[in-house]
């Protein structure tokens, strides 16, 4: 009953199955390794940015370019308060809001973004405390360009005067006549009563939709294994009811037409046999009896 497992097509069946099953599930342990590593990664990255609070000061300029080793470390810079502008769709402690961000200018000629503070409702210059006036010193968590579309940062355009989405020097350097550093500072306090905003981890570290894709990534692959010996079975069960009806004598409906030709053939085949042979038994008598 068996011994079809042993034709050209069920070996190549089998050894399909033997390769595939391997395989799926190293990649699905593979994707699920990727989301394991984000995840620490995630964890080692918040852990960084509060761990940097406890380090001293540096210079903004020994802290540049920001990579995800000086991302939340503490920077300091000196000017003078110039433009100030305005991030609405900023949320903190799930409250809308929106960021006071002043541009402090530096002796080197460019300007640091600064965001001083977070205050909830609609973004409105009138309710936005003016800067300290004089050259001042800020501290605060070093924090990377933000990229338009991702990370909850919007992407929108046409924005009143006053305001931006993104803050970035490529964001800023239309709305300043000035350069602008490529890295921005949240202030460890609030100022003039404002809610400090909370220094974030570095891009490309947090549990972000490429985390989850690798999760689900890894669903699919173990699906494909359940697929594949789900397919088989069928397939061997299959056979097995096909070769146990043929021990029984029972055809498949798509043979009984071959099946119901033959029979006629033969019956045909039958009777012209039977009318080549009568003369030859009638001449035998004849010739009997002239012996």
């Amino acid at each position: 009953m068996y011994r079809f497992l042993l034709t050209p097509r069920w070996w190549a069946i089998n050894v399909f199955l033997l390769l595939s099953i391997p395989f799926c599930v190293f990649m699905g342990s593979w994707q699920l390794g990727r989301f394991e590593d984000r995840v620490d990664n995630h964890r080692e990255a918040e852990a960084q940015v509060a761990d940097a609070k406890k380090d001293a000061p540096r210079p903004l300029d020994e802290l540049l370019p920001v990579t995800k080793a000086t991302s939340g470390k503490q920077a300091t810079a000196t000017g003078r308060y110039d433009t100030q502008l305005l991030v609405p769709g900023r949320t903190l402690d799930d409250k809308d809001g929106y960021y006071v961000l002043t541009l402090l200018r530096t002796d080197t000629g460019r300007a640091l973004p600064v965001v001083r503070g977070w205050l909830p409702g609609e973004p409105d210059p009138a309710k936005a405390p003016a800067p300290p006036a004089g050259k001042v010193t800020v501290t605060g968590a070093l924090q990377a360009s933000e990229t338009p579309g991702s990370n909850g940062v919007s992407a929108r355009s046409g924005l009143p005067q006053g305001q931006t989405a993104a803050i970035s020097a490529a964001s800023l350097i239309n709305l300043v006549p000035y350069d602008v550093y490529d890295a921005w500072v949240t202030l460890n306090d609030g100022d003039s009563g404002m809610r400090a905003v909370p220094a974030t981890a570095p891009g490309g570290t947090g549990l972000d939709l490429k985390a989850f894709q690798n999760l689900g990534y890894t669903a699919e692959w173990f699906a494909f294994v359940g697929f594949a010996l789900f397919m088989w079975f069928r397939l061997f069960r299959r056979e097995v009811e096909l070769a146990r009806d043929a021990e029984l004598g029972i055809l498949p409906e798509d043979a009984e037409p071959n099946a119901k030709a033959g029979t006629a053939e033969d019956a045909a085949d039958s009777a012209d046999s039977a009318d080549s042979a009568g003369p030859v038994a009638e001449r035998e008598p004849s010739s009997t009896s002239g012996v």
